[in-house]
């Protein structure tokens, strides 16, 4: 187990962050697409889009199980208390995001009557199941349950969109503005000291 004093994330624990980072602006990339087709065409981009969220679920869990067996670096001494508080909270944020669109995906495509002739296929190869207790609700609870996992799939997409940008904009400000090593935590060819 690595220590809690190393300078950066391990090689483990970076890839997983750059991979399901990757997957998840892909995916709402990919979702924009597909808002803009209708029948058919929207068919195979939906699918692609339920299996890479499911593959975010899954990593997001390893990731968090990882994360309890090899906790993350400390913060630099630098980094001021307020900031290290609201980057405890973007990252909680983050799980809520990388768990919660996944399962409200999940759950939506559940509670719909779709799922009872086209079940959510992974990668085009393995079927991965259904929630039985939204899959087997009467028709009209069925609807109301889709619509509500439609609005809260929505919202948690919007808190990604927030998320993303702050993420982004924190890291010039951090490399370029405070020098302060946090970036190094996390990108394989920067310093952790702070300049």
């Amino acid at each position: 187990m690595p220590s809690r004093h190393q300078a950066r994330y391990n090689a483990f624990g970076m890839t997983l962050h750059w991979l399901i980072a990757l997957l998840l602006i892909g995916n709402i990339g990919l979702a924009w697409y597909f808002n803009t087709l209708n029948g058919l065409p929207k068919i195979t981009p939906v699918q692609l889009h339920k299996s890479i969220g499911l593959t975010v679920l899954l990593l997001s869990l390893i990731r968090l199980g990882w994360r309890v067996v090899s906790p993350p670096p400390p913060l630099p001494a630098a980094v001021d208390a307020w900031a290290r508080i609201a980057a405890g909270a973007v990252h909680v944020l983050f799980y809520v995001v990388m768990i919660g669109l996944p399962l409200t995906g999940w759950a939506l495509s559940s509670a719909s009557v779709i799922i009872r002739f086209k079940p959510i296929m992974l990668f085009g190869l393995v079927q991965w199941p259904a929630i039985a207790l939204l899959a087997h609700l009467p028709g009209p609870e069925m609807k109301q349950a889709h619509e509500a996992f439609v609005t809260a799939h929505g919202l948690i997409a919007k808190l990604a969109y927030a998320l993303i940008a702050l993420h982004v904009a924190a890291a010039p400000r951090h490399l370029f503005l405070l020098r302060d090593g946090v970036m190094g935590r996390m990108v394989p060819f920067l310093g952790t000291q702070a300049g």
